[in-house]
């Protein structure tokens, strides 16, 4: 396996981006419904989605999501950095075959924390499905015992 180098606190910087794509598809959205517990309807079944407001099944808001962690935890700022928080608004569905491209991008530094923000976003073509931010904490050594 290839080693991924891990990028410090200092290797970030304010205005750096980055993103990922995914499609998701009836996999995807089924694996999720089984690792997660979801089985709304309205991702799982056709004649009942046929009767909400989309017309047909859409992928779980949080699978879309999902999308946004795997830029952070790959792209920027990569392997080893932890979720602190993530917000989250949820525009438009996201149907099944759908690429979903997450846009991430450093708005801000919080050295005092090793802590730094992000703006999320996830679209599909043109149109954003969700918009939020995130905050992530830098690698930390193990403290000597």
């Amino acid at each position: 396996m290839t080693q991924i180098a891990i990028r410090t606190f200092d290797d970030i910087a304010e205005g750096m981006t980055g993103e990922f794509s995914k499609i998701l598809g009836e996999a995807e959205i089924v694996e999720f419904a089984h690792a997660s517990g979801d089985v709304n309807p309205i991702h799982l079944d056709a004649d009942y989605a046929k009767t909400t407001i989309f017309g047909e099944r859409i992928a779980h808001g949080l699978l879309t999501a999902g999308v946004i962690s795997a830029a952070l935890g790959t792209v920027l700022p990569g392997p080893g950095w932890v979720y602190v928080e993530q917000n989250l608004k949820f525009r438009g569905p996201v149907r099944i075959g759908d690429t979903v491209t997450a846009l991430i991008a450093v708005v801000k530094r919080i050295p005092e924390k090793g802590f730094i923000e992000f703006t999320t976003i996830c679209k599909v073509g043109d149109k954003v499905v969700i918009d939020g931010a995130a905050t992530l904490m830098a690698p930390r050594p193990k403290k000597a015992a």
